[in-house]
């Protein structure tokens, strides 16, 4: 109660008449940031304010709770993945290859720049996990993966078959977005990006735009997930294309806090412990 008192007191005053306290906003708290600060759980409250430095960022996640109806788990899962600095920073070309001002806006908030996939538990001793496992290991968390993707997003399959010319071909993730209207293709690297991973996805989605889309939706979107990528190299590879894609990365487990890392053993040290 004390946090709570101290994160909020400044933008709700009271003022005393006829011995009742009403509270009046300041500046900053509109009505309908109020009636969305009114409608979360003192639980979310104080998740919100010991994992947020800023007011934007606290009503960011409050409008979020409000508007979707997060649960608590969800909540703490979009806090630890810092969903307010990820979201609609990821290397993409959608300002050239998507026109309408309105689905570029939400194309550009459906996708983070990294994903944390720490409920993913894989030993790898070279830190470079087979795609296939990594791909199966995602299937079989698919709701907390749908959770770090976020709203709106329905699972289609996974090795999604395309027949070509007498050819098979396989997407290794395929997605539904309700907000985008269209397919979201996902394609797996355990490495670094490389600029070839561009005409492989741009050639999946010609064909899903062809053979899978329906008439009322939208054209696919090709999402590249990496271990790292550098920039400069997204942004030649992306110069000149025409579909919508975006690169993003994926890390499998959280980085320790500072303080426990002079405590705790290495990863080297335990593997030789084991």
């Amino acid at each position: 109660m004390r946090q709570f008192y101290e994160g909020w007191h400044e933008y709700l005053l009271t003022e005393n008449q006829d011995n009742i306290n009403r509270p009046t906003l300041s500046d900053d708290l509109d009505m309908d940031r109020w009636n969305s600060f009114l409608s979360v759980g003192f639980s979310h409250h104080h998740e919100i304010l010991i994992r947020t430095d800023t007011l934007e960022e606290r009503f960011f996640y409050i409008g979020k709770c409000a508007a979707e109806f997060w649960d608590y788990r969800l909540l703490k899962h979009n806090l630890t993945t810092k969903l307010f600095a990820e979201q609609g920073k990821q290397p993409n070309n959608f300002s050239i290859t998507i026109s309408d001002a309105d689905l570029r806006r939400k194309a550009l908030l459906s996708f983070k720049d990294e994903y944390l996939l720490d409920y993913i538990n894989i030993e790898s001793p070279d830190d470079e996990v087979d795609e296939r496992v990594l791909e199966s290991e995602i299937v079989l968390n698919i709701k907390n993966f749908i959770m770090s993707l976020g709203k709106d997003f329905a699972f289609i399959g996974n090795q999604y078959r395309l027949i070509i010319e007498e050819q098979e071909y396989f997407v290794d993730l395929l997605f539904f977005n309700r907000q985008l209207q269209c397919l979201i293709a996902f394609e797996l690297k355990r490495g670094a990006f490389k600029p070839e991973y561009r005409g492989k996805m741009n050639f999946y989605l010609s064909a899903l735009d062809d053979l899978v889309r329906l008439p009322h939706e939208n054209r696919s979107i090709g999402v590249i997930l990496c271990k790292s990528k550098k920039e400069k190299i997204v942004e030649y590879a992306f110069r000149d294309t025409s579909k919508p894609m975006g690169v993003s990365t994926y890390k499998l487990t959280a980085e320790l806090p500072e303080k426990y890392r002079e405590i705790l053993p290495s990863e080297e040290e335990l593997r030789k412990l084991m």
